[in-house]
């Protein structure tokens, strides 16, 4: 018996021996999955034979079992390499017919699909053109190479700060006099002495209660002055930002009314308003205008807004009040009535392209603030954007593929999905890093990276193979010695046949 028991265990040693060397051999595969010989001995049936007499036969090799464990990830920079972190398998159509592998080596066919070096089709959740991604079934992934169409803008939100300290748009001050018979009295006009004033925006009445006396009466608030001494060429105080003066003998009954004198907005003339700011609108078709937004101190803690394009003529869509923290504290339309939106302006501009016209817009200004400093943007982000062609994509940790466009935008390409399985030592292996479902290994359980019991995916990196060398080299002297130990069996056998024959 012997012989018998020798060549098995020469058998043995050399399957051994073959999926060591087969471990070796692939130390380098990308997501190859070493594999560790097993062996069961063996026992001839006999009905009458004693258990405590049995002798062995030999052994035979039980099976080849797969080591699915982890192996390092390295990181390749690379668009579509797809490491799994984790468990499961990437799911590939074969013709229709499904595999599984741990290679994430992908590149694009002529067709626009993901496939692997042997061009079989990686296998995900597709996502329509608005980026949503359909988790019914699992399609062969590809990526669009056409452009991403253009969304129209609706809506301009500009957080501002309009400096407390900026000049009312005010011109010189209106005087009308009323003089009585016999006055001599003249003056050059109001001056503005300081052009911030909330009390330039107010209407004054200088009235001569005598030749030597005069009161001022503020007619916007309704206040009037004590009794102050003429003396003429002497400045005149009307609130705290102008001043005017006489000359002459005024007569009793004398009056001089002082007003205001709003300056006209024009958007060609920086001296009509006192800050303006621009950003690129986009129409139906993706095609883009500018559109400029005037702001102009009417009072304090009040300014007049305006809005259009920058070919065209701006015009007025409302009015900002402030309170005296410099907080925004309601908007009115272009008529003074309030906003239907809070703090949000509603005003269309042309198109000339074919696009829909006029296209209606709405300027938000919440956040808006007006604190002594400069005038400036915090922020300004109009909605919309032009078509855009795809520049580059990347590859989530959930298997999200994700393109980038020149237009600034990111959409949804569909998503990888993973495959794991309740004995992952059931799959048949069938080369090329492929795995095929059997009824051992039970059916996939398909889900998205990161669910449940599914690893996690990285892009750009790839996963090496788990093969430690340094422990299949110690494994390969073992098994060499085991051969030879096999062989000195049959050569020991062969020495008993031999006396036996001499006798």
């Amino acid at each position: 018996m012997g012989y018998q028991q020798g060549l098995s265990g020469l058998s043995a040693s050399s399957s051994d021996l073959d999926v060591i060397g087969n471990n070796i051999a692939n130390a380098n595969t990308v997501g190859f999955k070493s594999g560790a010989a097993q062996f069961a001995d063996m026992y001839a049936n006999s009905v009458a034979t004693a258990v405590g007499n049995q002798v062995g036969i030999g052994t035979k090799l039980a099976e080849v079992q797969q080591q699915f464990s982890q192996g390092t990830i390295t990181s390749t920079n690379q668009a579509l390499d797809v490491a799994i972190n984790g468990n499961g398998f990437f799911q590939l159509s074969n013709n229709g017919s499904l595999v599984y592998s741990r290679n994430g080596v992908f590149q694009l066919d002529k067709n626009g699909f993901i496939t692997n070096a042997q061009g079989l089709q990686l296998m995900g959740y597709a996502a329509n053109s608005s980026g949503i991604i359909n988790t019914a079934q699992t399609v062969p992934l590809t990526v669009p190479t056409a452009n991403i169409a253009p969304q129209a803008t609706t809506k301009i939100t500009a957080g501002l700060n309009l400096n407390a300290q900026d000049p009312l748009m005010l011109g010189t001050p209106t005087v009308t006099p009323t003089l009585a018979g016999g006055s001599t009295l003249t003056t050059p006009g109001a001056t503005i002495t300081n052009t911030a004033s909330g009390t330039n925006n107010d209407s004054y009445t200088v009235n001569f209660t005598s030749p030597t006396t005069y009161t001022v009466t503020d007619t916007t608030l309704g206040t009037t002055s004590a009794a102050a001494t003429y003396t003429a060429g002497t400045a005149v105080a009307l609130g705290n930002g102008q001043t005017i003066t006489f000359n002459g003998t005024p007569a009793t009954g004398d009056s001089v009314a002082i007003a205001p004198t709003p300056v006209a907005f024009n958007q060609n003339s920086s001296s009509t308003y006192n800050y303006s700011t621009s950003t690129t609108v986009y129409d139906s078709l993706g095609g883009s205008q500018t559109v400029n937004m005037y702001f102009a101190k009417t009072s304090a803690g009040t300014w007049n807004v305006y809005a259009g394009t920058s070919t065209g003529t701006a015009s007025l869509v409302g009015h900002a009040n402030f309170n005296s923290s410099g907080t925004l504290l309601g908007t009115t339309d272009a008529a003074g009535v309030a906003t239907t939106t809070p703090f949000a302006y509603n005003f269309s501009i042309p198109t000339t392209d074919g696009s829909s016209t006029p296209q209606k817009l709405t300027l938000n200004i919440a956040g808006t603030t007006q604190y002594g400093g400069k005038d400036g943007v915090n922020s300004l982000q109009p909605d919309g954007y032009a078509a855009g062609t795809l520049t580059s994509f990347t590859i989530g940790a959930d298997g999200t593929l994700t393109g980038n466009y020149s237009n600034q935008q990111t959409a949804a390409l569909g998503q990888i999905v993973l495959a794991n399985f309740s004995n992952q030592n059931g799959l048949v292996n069938l080369g090329n890093n492929e795995f095929q479902q059997t009824s051992q290994s039970g059916v996939a359980q398909i889900s998205a990276p990161g669910s449940t019991n599914h690893g996690v995916l990285q892009g750009g990196a790839v996963e090496n193979s788990n093969v430690d060398l340094t422990s299949e080299l110690v494994n390969l002297i073992t098994a060499q010695r085991n051969y030879q130990a096999n062989a000195q069996t049959i050569k020991t056998q062969q020495t008993v046949d031999q006396t036996l024959i001499n006798l």
